[in-house]
């Protein structure tokens, strides 16, 4: 039993739209490419492909098996590519899950610094705030920024990120420039951003949680939109370093009670499921976005004040 020949046979299959396709490609009999696939479906206890006279359709099943037999046949070209000459460039393909915002501005121009030293990587890049399934979706890698509680995932930290809450100078000038935490529940107004709790929790100057329930004028789902708007004035803004540092080291926002939350940094992460093999293109890009961005980065307004 050749397990490699096995996924070969079945990408061809898929690929070429049919078994007698396949066969033709593969320069064999068709009966034993049928065979081949049917002790393929036996030995893994699952359909992989409903079949009938004209058509042939993947099953969800199928569809992960196809999935993850392209990534596997694609590593192994790599891994015998790179023997053959140990100076090779990377190659293939790698496809991540990303934040939409973070992905835009701050991980699009690294790819495509990567893409200048290593042009035979492709990426395909889903840029959105869901939390993506990575091995039944198919992805590489995701990129997330959070605290990590999926223990089936290997996470590896590339940078930091610091929550800052600020607004702009004409906000301040109606409302009123609060100096504690429980100032931010008198006479003041909140744009929230749609994936975050509707209240806001910060400790005040003695360590006591405060929870900040005060209006909510905006909701959104784009924190460079809610960003835009707290530079109009429309009310303080609650986010992280990355999405508003520009603003405020141009004078359009403030950034306030920085004591109390210069310490307050999470993590960006680049994480994988532990049954993905991390290829060498993979492992590669890690490895650049760790230095790239560093652990100081360069939104981190705290270190400039």
């Amino acid at each position: 039993m050749n397990q490699l020949e096995d996924m070969q046979t079945f990408v061809r299959i898929v690929e070429a739209g049919s078994i007698t396709k396949a066969s033709v490609q593969l320069n064999t009999v068709k009966s034993a490419v049928s065979r081949r696939l049917t002790e393929l479906e036996k030995r893994l206890g699952v359909t992989l492909l409903t079949r009938t006279t004209r058509t042939q359709t993947l099953t969800d099943s199928g569809r992960s098996y196809y999935l993850q037999c392209l990534r596997i046949i694609e590593d192994l070209a790599e891994v015998e590519a790179s023997i053959k000459d140990k100076h090779c460039s990377f190659s293939g393909t790698i496809k991540i899950s990303a934040p939409f915002s973070f992905g835009l501005k701050h991980l699009a121009p690294a790819f495509r610094q990567f893409n200048q030293a290593h042009p035979d990587v492709l990426f395909n890049v889903d840029f959105n705030d869901r939390k993506v399934d990575l091995v039944e979706e198919g992805y590489d890698l995701a990129i997330r920024i959070s605290t990590l509680a999926d223990s089936t995932l290997i996470a590896r930290k590339i940078t930091s990120v610091a929550p800052v809450l600020c607004a702009s100078p004409a906000y301040l000038k109606q409302y009123g420039e609060p100096k504690t935490a429980e100032d931010l529940n008198q006479g003041h107004v909140r744009l929230r951003y749609n994936l975050t709790p509707e209240t806001w929790q910060l400790d005040s100057s003695t360590g006591q949680a405060v929870v900040v329930k005060s209006p909510i004028v905006l909701s959104a789902n784009n924190g460079d939109y809610l960003c835009e708007e707290a530079i109009a004035g429309r009310g303080l803004l609650f986010g992280p370093d990355f999405i508003c540092y520009e603003a405020i080291r141009a004078g359009q926002l403030k950034p306030l009670l920085c004591e109390q939350l210069k310490n307050k940094a999470t993590n960006a992460y680049a994480v994988y499921p532990h049954t993905r093999h991390l290829s060498q293109r993979v492992r590669g890009l890690i490895d650049f976005l760790t230095l790239y961005f560093g652990e100081n980065p360069y939104w981190n307004i705290y270190s400039k004040l």
